[in-house]
């Protein structure tokens, strides 16, 4: 009897083997029996239309560029080492499958328990674009490799590389070299250069993310990328290598005569969207939530949320600031309803024709991706981000409001503070203009905003607790954990705005204080319906998530009035001291500036700054310094008084008081390789609140339901007390905005 079991077990252990040794024999020798399936050719697409919120077409999105047919010769040989070099650099060895990449790949999936993506050649992407559906499935993988195998025996390796390359997607709505050397450079295929040709090379792996326009530096990264491995594996001579490396990406309508060689990428030649940075939100949005195969062939109806009369405003009210100024200096407007999460108006630059770089949104190279697009989703396209500078502070707020501190809590205010225990860089901390004030409370170090005091409050409620904050509230470019993509922590300059943020995000968090702790995320769709007539998304009808306590909301809220009528964004006052509310913020060296404002049914961001540098805001029509009290509250003002022309009179609820909470003690230490600090934490879980946003007319915002109730206390036996009165304190004038 063990020999049968001894039997059963070894052929157990041996079937995996037998089956793969069995598909590599009838991919690799097998008589060809059958024919292979007809190839798709060309790219069928149909027009995905997209319209505003009044059912007006506003763009069309497609290829920008019909499949342009090229020849094998048209197709240069730097091209195909480009490609081959980075995608498949065993292409012409291999018989159209990587086995040892193949059984890697498979071991990771039965490992992961489930399916991985990974391990496919050249010619297994050619059959996924011409025989295969696409769908992630083991199936779809094994038919693949079968296929693969076959084709590889069936054509030549120039064959199947050719017709590759004149299918592939390039990004921008570009299939094939011939559209995509077209829409990029403005040349026929065989006319690109060694340069040009590693551009493309390295979008076929991320077209979207890498889109040279609109993410110059993540493209430049992949070209030079592939530039190298194409020196590594001997397909150029060291001195090509540095000839072309030396070519940097140049956006052509940046530069009227680009400073020495240059891979110059054109604008599109046509815009056909009537709003073009929000029509490109809104395609960004698509993609990341259904890719781009469904975005630009298969005929969508996109109903969004932008509402023209507000997008009019917001355009006036940045050409308005701008006006006088040339480019790389820009401008940025978001407006969101927190009630909804509708994006209703949104610039990202002063002109859209000369720069796709969309201003309004973030940079997501550094975020985790997740599967889970039903809250506040990360969207790319606005170069590196920016940092908030003092509008960061609010996040900080909030969270000490969590852990029990009181607005009433004193602090001194020096002019300059330094971390305990800390060394090196970044650990002094001075107001702005190096302003001093003697002790006050939150709620006025924050109408003041008070560097030093914050520096004080954050140490009070960490610094991994403040970035968890900011990113529950919608800061999707701020790391939950508290961490760096380099693995290091944030440090405590975190409440300082040192970590970037879009101004598409900004808007949404400070539309959840606006919200009374409801957070509706951000939106520019309202339906998308395929061209069968299928709802993929109706936002009509939207659930909202309690993410922060509705008494904590309360309370952020009314400090943050105090902001417009007696702090550092009076020039944003327009005139409505119960119904606004808002925060200004400057980065380091003032090389950003900001003004987020609020009422209770419109959220505006405002940022101000360079596109292209981190260079100062200084000597700016007039104004020595440029502060987000400056230009951007000035602008927030202009447009809000507009929108609000015609409003009756709506203001924030009172706060209830905040309880005093019990808060347990911990140590951690503050900075790396210091002694441990007192940190004061309190766990904290929002109620599972849900609402639900029932269907309504459209804008405008002002029209839209009550705020739904919830209990006005975050915890059980609040005390039905008043805040405790302020201390009396005697807040000198402030020497500069902040």
């Amino acid at each position: 009897m063990w020999w049968t079991v001894a039997g059963l077990l070894v052929l157990t252990l041996l079937a995996p083997l037998i089956t793969t040794g069995a598909l590599l024999w009838s991919v690799l020798y097998a008589p060809l029996t059958t024919a292979l399936p007809k190839a798709r050719t060309g790219i069928d697409a149909q027009i995905t239309r997209v319209y505003d919120s009044r059912g007006g077409q506003i763009a069309t999105l497609h290829r920008f560029e019909t499949h342009i047919p090229v020849s094998p010769g048209d197709v240069p040989k730097a091209l195909k080492d480009a490609v081959v070099a980075v995608e498949d650099k065993r292409f012409y060895s291999h018989k159209g499958v990587d086995f040892q990449a193949l059984i890697r790949a498979l071991k990771a999936d039965i490992e992961g328990g489930g399916y991985v993506e990974g391990a496919s050649t050249i010619t297994q992407q050619y059959v996924k674009l011409a025989y295969t559906t696409g769908e992630r499935t083991l199936n779809r993988k094994l038919r693949e490799v079968v296929l693969a195998g076959r084709l590889d025996r069936k054509l030549s390796k120039d064959e199947i590389l050719y017709r590759y390359l004149s299918n592939v997607y390039f990004g921008s709505g570009a299939y094939g070299v011939g559209a995509a050397a077209e829409t990029y450079f403005r040349k026929p295929a065989k006319d690109l250069t060694l340069s040009e040709a590693a551009l493309l090379a390295g979008l076929i792996r991320q077209p979207s993310t890498n889109e040279p326009r609109s993410n110059p530096t993540g493209a430049e990264s992949r070209r030079r990328l592939v530039l190298q491995k194409m020196l590594e594996q001997r397909l150029v001579s060291d001195g090509e290598h540095r000839a072309a490396l030396g070519q940097h990406l140049t956006l052509q309508s940046e530069v009227a005569d680009p400073y020495g060689p240059a891979t110059l990428v054109y604008p599109p030649e046509q815009q056909e969207a009537q709003y073009p940075y929000f029509v490109d939100y809104v395609r960004r949005y698509l993609i990341a939530k259904y890719g781009d195969t469904k975005v630009y062939r298969e005929g969508l109806r996109v109903e969004t949320t932008i509402d023209p009369a507000l997008q009019a405003k917001a355009d006036e009210a940045v050409s308005a600031t701008l006006e006088g100024t040339t480019s790389p200096l820009e401008m940025s407007l978001v407006t969101m309803e927190p009630a909804t999460g509708y994006v209703r108006a949104l610039v990202g630059g002063r002109d859209f024709a000369k720069s796709q770089v969309n201003l309004a949104l973030g940079n997501c190279s550094s975020v985790a991706k997740s599967d889970d697009t039903s809250g506040p989703i990360c969207i790319d396209g606005g170069g590196t981000g920016r940092q908030p500078g003092s509008s960061f502070k609010p996040f900080t707020l909030a969270k000490a409001f969590e852990e029990g501190i009181q607005p009433s809590k004193v602090y001194s205010g020096p002019s300059t503070y330094r971390f305990p225990n800390c060394a090196g860089e970044g650990c002094t901390v001075h107001n702005a203009e190096g302003g001093g004030y003697g002790s006050l409370d939150l709620a006025q170090a924050t109408t003041h905003s008070v560097n030093t005091v914050y520096a004080q409050l954050i140490q009070d409620v960490g610094v991994k607790e403040t970035a968890d904050m900011a990113h529950r509230l919608g800061i999707t470019m701020v790391n939950p954990e508290g961490t760096l993509p380099s693995g290091e922590p944030y440090g405590p300059s975190l409440t300082l705005g040192a970590a970037e943020a879009s101004p598409l995000d900004m808007a949404a968090a400070y539309g959840v204080f606006a919200n009374r702790g409801v957070q509706f995320p951000a939106t520019p769709v309202l339906k998308v319906i395929d061209a069968k007539g299928k709802v993929l998304e109706d936002n009509t009808k939207r659930d909202g998530k309690r993410v922060l306590a509705q008494g904590i909301a309360d309370n952020v809220n009314e400090i943050l009035k105090g902001v417009l009528t007696s702090g550092t964004g009076t020039a944003a006052d327009v005139g409505r001291p119960g119904g606004t509310a808002g925060k200004t913020g400057t980065s380091e060296v003032y090389s950003d500036a900001w003004f987020i404002g609020y009422t209770p049914h419109l959220s505006t961001s405002v940022w101000m700054g360079y596109a292209n540098s981190r260079n100062p805001l200084t000597n700016i029509k007039g104004v020595g310094k440029v502060f987000g009290g400056t230009f951007p509250a000035q602008t927030w003002h202009a447009y809000m008084t507009k929108v609000l022309e015609n409003a009756p009179p709506d203001d924030f609820p009172p706060p209830a008081p905040l309880p005093n909470l019990p808060s347990t003690t911990t140590t951690a230490p503050l900075f790396t390789g210091g002694p441990p600090e007192t940190v004061v934490v309190v766990p904290y879980e929002p109620p599972p609140t849900v609402i639900t946003v029932p269907p309504q007319q459209l804008y405008p915002a002002l029209t839209v339901p009550p705020y739904p109730q919830a209990p006005t206390t975050v915890r059980p036996n609040a005390p039905p007390s008043s805040l405790p009165p302020r201390t009396s304190t005697t807040v000198p004038s402030l020497l500069g905005p902040h």
